[in-house]
C-alpha cells in the first residue's frame, strides 16, 4: 500500500510541473494551450532517446528535453500568437496530435506502439532498489519546488503584473507601452520547457514510454488540475493537481464496492463519478480551492 502511495505522489509531482507551467500561459497570460500532451511527449522522448539510443548522461538528456520544450513553445508562439484565444487553441490542440503521431509512426526511432524502454534513472547506483521509488518521489519533489520557485517569481515581479494586463486586456497593455508580442512568446516558451522538464522525469520513472500515453486526456486532467486549484495561484495548482490524482485513482476502488459490475460499465461509472466529484468542487468553490488573490496597492 505504502508503494502504490509513493507512485501516486510521484505521479501527483508530474502533474504539478504541468500544472505550474499551464498556469503561467494560461492562468497568468490568457494563452489557451491544449497541446499540454504533445509538449509532455517531446520531452519525454527527448530524454528518453538520447539516454537510451545515443547514450548521453541524465546530467545532458533532462536539460536538452527542457531545451526542445522551450524551443518548441517559442516556435509555436512565434506563428500562432496574434491568433484569437479560440483559434490558438486548435493550434495547440493539433500541435500536440503532430507530436504523438510522429512517435507514433517513426517507429524506427521511437520504438513506435511497442514503447520505448529506457533503463536509465538517476542516481540508480547509490540508491537500494526498494528504496528507489521514494528517493525518486524526492526527486521529483526538487523540481517541483524548483518550477514552484520560479513560478512565484515571475508572478510576483514587474513581469508578473503585466503579463496579468495582458490577460486581462492585451490591447490596453499594448497601448501603455508593454511588448505583448515578447511576452507572451517567452511565456509560452518557458511553460513549454517545464513540460519537456515534466516529460522527462516522467520517462525516466515509468522506463517505457508508448505514444498511448500521451493522448488529450492528459490535457484535459491537467486543465482540471488548474481550474480546481484555482487560475492564477501557484500554491492552489498545487492542491488541484493532487486532488486531480486523488479523484482519477480514489476513483479505481469503485470495483471493490460495487463487484456485480463488469470492466466497460466500471469504466463509465467511474468517469461519471470523476465529473460528479469536480461539479460539486466547482460549484462549492467557483474560482477554485485557492483562489488568486484580488490585487491591491498599497501607498507607502
Amino acid at each position: 500500500m505504502s508503494a502504490y502511495l509513493v507512485s501516486m505522489a510521484t505521479y501527483a509531482g508530474f502533474f504539478m510541473i504541468l500544472a505550474l507551467a499551464l498556469n503561467l500561459q494560461w492562468g497568468l497570460t490568457g494563452m489557451v494551450n491544449f497541446g499540454i500532451a504533445g509538449f509532455y511527449a517531446l520531452g519525454a522522448y527527448t530524454s528518453g532517446l538520447l539516454s537510451a539510443k545515443a547514450g548521453w548522461p541524465l546530467g545532458l538528456s533532462i536539460p536538452m528535453a527542457i531545451a526542445a520544450g522551450f524551443a518548441a513553445g517559442g516556435l509555436v508562439a512565434l506563428l500562432s500568437m496574434r491568433l484569437r484565444e479560440d483559434f490558438l487553441a486548435i493550434v495547440t490542440l493539433g500541435v500536440g496530435e503532430v507530436i504523438r503521431l510522429i512517435v507514433l509512426n517513426e517507429d524506427q526511432i521511437t520504438e513506435g506502439p511497442r514503447g520505448l524502454r529506457i533503463e536509465a534513472q538517476p542516481f540508480q547506483s547509490l540508491v537500494e532498489p526498494e528504496n528507489y521509488p521514494l528517493f525518486y518521489l524526492c526527486f521529483v519533489a526538487v523540481f517541483v519546488a524548483i518550477t514552484y520557485w520560479i513560478c512565484e517569481r515571475i508572478r510576483k515581479a514587474p513581469m508578473g503584473r503585466t503579463l496579468r494586463a495582458i490577460r486581462e486586456d492585451d490591447v490596453v497593455a499594448g497601448v501603455l507601452g508593454k511588448n505583448v508580442f515578447r511576452h507572451r512568446v517567452q511565456i509560452f516558451a518557458i511553460g513549454g520547457g517545464f513540460m519537456g522538464l515534466a516529460g522527462a522525469l516522467y520517462a525516466h520513472y515509468t522506463q517505457n514510454i508508448s505514444p498511448e500515453v500521451f493522448m488529450p486526456t492528459v490535457a484535459m486532467f491537467i486543465w482540471m488540475s488548474v481550474i480546481v486549484g484555482g487560475a492564477g495561484n501557484n500554491r492552489g495548482l498545487l492542491i488541484g493537481a493532487g486532488t486531480v490524482i486523488m479523484f482519477l485513482e480514489g476513483t479505481r476502488f469503485i470495483g471493490d464496492i460495487l463487484p456485480w459490475l463488469d470492466a466497460e460499465i466500471m469504466s463509465s461509472v467511474r468517469i461519471i463519478t470523476i465529473g460528479l466529484l469536480l461539479i460539486v468542487t466547482l460549484r462549492l468553490r467557483p474560482r477554485g480551492l485557492l483562489p488568486e488573490p484580488k490585487f491591491s496597492y498599497t501607498k507607502r
